[in-house]
This record gives C-alpha cells, sequence and structure tokens, in this order.
C-alpha cells in the first residue's frame, strides 16, 4: 500500500466510478482499476460492489476512506512545512543579536523584515556573541549578527561592516564642541576605565588593541550593559570604550577619543549554520539585512 494508491482510490469513491476518476487523475481507466484492485487485495477486503455502472462503496470502503484523508492529510502538512519557501514559511525564525546593535541599526531593518515575510514569526534573542554563537552551533538561532573574531567550525559567516570603537570620558565643564580628540598611551596610564566582562567577545577585541600599544589601564567596574557604562562616564566614574553607533546624539554629555593614530574597530557579520540543506528563509533574511544593513554610515 502506498500513498497513490490511497489518491486514487478517494479519487474512484468521490467520482462514484472509474472512469470519471481516471479523467479527474489523467490517468487510463484500467490503470485506476489495477491500484484499486491491487490495494483491495492488500487489505484483504472488498472495497466496491458494482450495480449495473455505478461502483458502490461497502462500508469497508468508507472507513477506509476516512483514514485514507487523514493520511494524505498529513502528508500534505508535512509537505508544506519543509516546501523551503520563504514567504510562506510560518515556521518560528529565532534571531539573535547584541543590545547595541538591536537599538542602534536594527529598528528599520526588523520592521522591513516584518513587512516582507508577514507569514513568519520572528523571534529575537538579545546575547553576547559567545552565547548566540552557540546557539547558531546548536540550531537554538536560525540567525545571529555577532562581532568577529569567533570560532568558524560549524557556522557561514557574511561579514556585514566594520563599525570603530571610540573612547569615551566625561566631558569637561566646557567641552569642546564636535570633533574626536586624540589622546597619547601614556595619556591613560592608570586611567579608571569601565569597561565589558572579560568573557565578553568585545573586551578581547579591546584587551587585545590595549596589550598591543603597551596600555597598562585600571578597569575598576565592568557591565554588559552600554547605557549603563555611558551613564556611568557622564557620571564621572571613569573612562571608557564603546562602538561608534551607541555614541550618537549625546553630545556634550561625554567626549569621544581615539588613542594616538590607531583606529580600533570590530567587524560585524551574520551568522548561520554550515548546512547542505539551509532554511530558504534563513538565506533570504540574511540578504536582506545585508542590504539594508551596508547602507549609510554613522554621524557623530
Amino acid at each position: 500500500m502506498d500513498v497513490r494508491q490511497l489518491e486514487l482510490f478517494l479519487a474512484v469513491m468521490e467520482s462514484s466510478g472509474v472512469t470519471r476518476a481516471a479523467e479527474k487523475v489523467q490517468l487510463s481507466p484500467g490503470a485506476v482499476s489495477v491500484q484499486v484492485h491491487a490495494l483491495a487485495d492488500q487489505l484483504k477486503t472488498e472495497l466496491f460492489i458494482r450495480s449495473g455502472k455505478r461502483l458502490t462503496p461497502t462500508a469497508e470502503a468508507y472507513r477506509l476512506a476516512e483514514h485514507a484523508r487523514a493520511v494524505l492529510a498529513g502528508m500534505r502538512a508535512i509537505e508544506q512545512e519543509f516546501a523551503n519557501d520563504p514567504l510562506r514559511d510560518a515556521r518560528p525564525f529565532h534571531f539573535a543579536t547584541g543590545a547595541t546593535t538591536l537599538i542602534h541599526r536594527l529598528g528599520g531593518p526588523l520592521r522591513r523584515l516584518r513587512r516582507k515575510y508577514p507569514h513568519a514569526e520572528i523571534r529575537v534573542t538579545v546575547a553576547a556573541t559567545e552565547e548566540m554563537v552557540q546557539g547558531v552551533i546548536d540550531r537554538r538561532f536560525d540567525l545571529a549578527l555577532i562581532s568577529l573574531p569567533c570560532p568558524e567550525q560549524g557556522l557561514r559567516l557574511v561579514p556585514l561592516f566594520e563599525e570603530e570603537l571610540l573612547g569615551l570620558r566625561p566631558a569637561a565643564p566646557r567641552p569642546r564642541r564636535g570633533g574626536i580628540a586624540v589622546l597619547h598611551p601614556e595619556d591613560l596610564e592608570g586611567v579608571p576605565f569601565l569597561l565589558y566582562p572579560k568573557r565578553s567577545n568585545m573586551r578581547s577585541i579591546i584587551d587585545r588593541f590595549l596589550a598591543g600599544l603597551g596600555v597598562n589601564i585600571r578597569v575598576i567596574m565592568e557591565a554588559d550593559d552600554t547605557e549603563a557604562i555611558k551613564s556611568l562616564v557622564e557620571s564621572g566614574f571613569g573612562y571608557s570604550i564603546l562602538p561608534q553607533y551607541a555614541l550618537r546624539g549625546r553630545a556634550g554629555s561625554f567626549q569621544t577619543f581615539r588613542i594616538g593614530g590607531h583606529k580600533l574597530a570590530r567587524v560585524q557579520a551574520l551568522a548561520m549554520p554550515k548546512t547542505d540543506y539551509p532554511r530558504a528563509l534563513t538565506e533570504s533574511i540574511a540578504k536582506s539585512l545585508q542590504e539594508s544593513l551596508a547602507r549609510g554610515r554613522p554621524a557623530l
């Protein structure tokens, strides 16, 4: 017994005859009759009784029809769920990103994604890069926007843009308007700093940069939250280094700076599972985000 036999059997049931059923399924009456007889033989039951030119279904045929419809409905549901059509995919889509990027860069792109994929249930999780990477590998996240570098095993990475990391310090009573100050490495010796926790990818990027310049700073506080760090700097607790996009629109409350002529930057990228059978919705959303996030540059 196979699915095709069940389809032909239901066609005969609904058409009240082999000839009309054959026209409906575009087969010869003989081919339909052979398959229905084979099905009856396999089930060891009589499915139809001929009454003149009509076929009358037996009680067993009605019982089989109920099961057959359920089987075919289940098959159609499976086919639909795995059809891999991004515009019809209604399964939950799990997207992960960092809080700073979500706040300062993803508002517009996420709104456009919801309009473009109205059937998709897009769920957003805020997490650190290392948590997002493991989540993609474990298939808990379909797509993540992370900071590089990161372990690449099991991941497919799509670089998006480079974002400069700038130093910031409490503003002077009469802050200089506009521009980014330049400090020398020796200006930071022993200065109190508020940075991301050591376990974070961002902290690793900052620590490697400062170590390369031979700068020994004094870390007095650690926090995951960029906005909390900004507030503490503004309150005079110390200096910090944060993503450039997080520092827009607050002129006068702190002063941004670079260290000498050295540029510190992170590369933002999309990470998705490396697989021979990628989800079409993941590919399509990744392409949409790549196009959206490539537009425009920050202005301080």
